[in-house]
């Protein structure tokens, strides 16, 4: 997991904060907690898709996250009942997901007051913040059937030496831990928006 870590733009930096003495933490925004697929609206006969995944660094492909965090995107729709077969080929009949997260900065100029501003004058004490975007688009496998789109948000937020996090945030015991639990939880809350959409599935 610690190569996802660097894959990913922001927690990248993160991450070496991180090594320079335990002087950062990192938290979960406490704004979007996961929904349980229990809740989902489960159709009553499912049918196959084919999930196209991506994982983007501010618009742009992120090829090693992409891969790295496939098999965790592809399980976690897979358990989530909405579908019944869940592949990256097409198969008769099957509908296409097409899933992105895009790891966006939430400064004006993320070269100055993003992450690289945390490491330049994070030992007076700052917080800083990574956003996450989630697009879901999901074409059923019928004739004619127009797509569906849903999305979400999430943020990860790295407080270095006396800075303080958003009332509410969510302390995560290291990285990996706060990568996990965004990525499941802004998924799981786009899964549950689409299945609620009346022209789901």
């Amino acid at each position: 997991m610690t190569h996802v870590i660097r894959a990913l733009r922001g927690l990248m930096l993160a991450a070496l904060i991180a090594s320079l003495g335990g002087c950062a933490a990192m938290y979960v925004d406490g704004n979007a907690p996961e929904v349980p697929s229990a809740q989902y609206q489960k159709p009553a006969q499912p049918g196959d898709v084919q999930l196209i995944w991506e994982f983007q660094s501010n618009g742009a492909a992120n090829a090693r996250a992409t891969e790295m965090l496939k098999t965790r995107v592809h399980d976690q729709i897979a358990a989530s009942g909405l579908f019944a077969k869940v592949s990256e080929s097409p198969t008769p009949g099957s509908g296409l997901l097409t899933l992105t997260v895009n790891n966006v900065s939430l400064s004006d100029d993320a070269a100055s007051k993003g992450f690289i501003a945390g490491l330049t004058f994070g030992l007076a004490g700052q917080t800083v913040g990574d956003g996450y975007v989630c697009t879901m688009r999901y074409t059923p496998g019928r004739a004619g059937a127009g797509p569906l789109v849903k999305s979400g948000k999430h943020v990860i937020y790295t407080s270095i030496g006396t800075g303080q996090p958003p009332v509410g945030a969510l302390k995560m015991a290291n990285v990996d831990e706060a990568v996990t639990t965004m990525l499941r939880q802004l998924i799981s809350r786009t899964l549950n928006d689409l299945s609620k959409d009346p022209a789901f599935p």
